[in-house]
C-alpha cells in the first residue's frame, strides 16, 4: 500500500506540471517556465519576419490592408486639394508616408525583442491552450502603448528623412489657407503613421505565430518543438 501511494503522489507531482489536457508538444512535460520561454521565442521569431516582410520597398504601399492613407480627420484635405486639380501633391504625400512607413520598421527589432524580453508572462500554459494568436494578443495587451512611446522618434526620423513630414504640412497648409476651411487640420503626422506602423508589425507577428502553431516545419528550436509540438 506504500509503495501504490508512493507512485500514486509522484504521478500527481509530474501532472502538477502539465496543462489540464495534458503534455502539448514533444519530448515530455512542458514546465511553466518553458512555455513562457517558446512564448517569447515564438515572438521573436515573428519580429524578426515582420521586419523581413515589412522593411521593403511597396510592402505598405503596395498592399492595400497595411497601405497608409491620410489620417481620418485629413481626409477632407484630399477631396478638396483632388477637386481643385492638385491629386499630384496629395498623391506624392501618401507615397513618401508609406515609403517613411518601410523605412521605419527596420528600426523596430531591437525596441519589440526589449519588450518581449522584459516582458512579464502569467498563465503561460493557457496562452500556449489558447486561440492561435493568443500569444500576440497578450503581447499587443501588455507593451502597445510602450511600444509606440519608444517607436516614435524612430518613425519620426523616417518621415523627415523621406520627405513624408513636409510633402503632408505642404498639403495640409494648402487646404488650411483656403478662405472656406473653418476648422483648421493638424498637420503633425507622426503619432498617426507610428500607430500604423506598429499595427502592421502586430498583424506579421500574429501570422508568425500561427505559423508556428500550425506548421512544424517553422518551430525552428528545440523549446518551439516541445511547446508548440504534437498537439497540433
Amino acid at each position: 500500500l506504500f509503495v501504490a501511494t508512493l507512485f500514486f503522489l509522484m504521478g500527481c507531482e509530474t501532472l502538477s506540471t502539465l496543462p489540464a489536457n495534458g503534455t502539448f508538444g514533444t519530448g515530455g512535460p512542458v514546465t511553466e517556465g518553458e512555455a513562457s520561454q517558446g512564448i517569447r521565442e515564438a515572438l521573436s521569431q515573428g519580429i524578426t519576419s515582420a521586419i523581413f516582410n515589412l522593411n521593403k520597398e511597396n510592402a505598405f504601399f503596395g498592399n492595400e490592408f497595411y497601405k497608409v492613407l491620410l489620417p481620418a480627420d485629413a481626409q477632407k484635405v484630399e477631396t478638396t486639394l483632388r477637386k481643385v486639380g492638385l491629386g499630384k501633391e496629395v498623391d506624392r504625400a501618401i507615397l513618401q508616408i508609406n515609403r517613411a512607413a518601410e523605412d521605419a520598421v527596420g528600426y523596430a527589432k531591437p525596441i519589440f525583442v526589449d519588450a518581449i524580453r522584459e516582458m512579464s508572462i502569467s498563465d503561460a500554459f493557457n496562452i500556449i491552450k489558447g486561440e492561435r494568436n493568443a500569444a500576440t494578443n497578450y503581447f499587443r495587451a501588455k507593451t502597445r502603448e510602450n511600444l509606440l512611446a519608444a517607436f516614435s522618434p524612430s518613425v519620426r526620423q523616417s518621415l523627415d528623412k523621406l520627405g513624408a513630414t513636409k510633402y503632408y504640412s505642404d498639403i495640409v497648409n494648402i487646404y488650411n489657407n483656403f478662405p472656406t476651411t473653418f476648422t483648421k487640420i493638424n498637420p503633425d503626422l507622426s503619432s498617426y503613421v507610428v500607430s500604423r506602423a506598429t499595427d502592421a508589425l502586430f498583424d506579421q507577428i500574429e501570422k508568425e505565430e500561427i505559423n508556428i502553431r500550425e506548421n512544424p516545419v517553422a518551430r525552428t528550436t528545440a523549446i518551439l518543438k516541445k511547446v508548440f509540438g504534437s498537439r497540433y
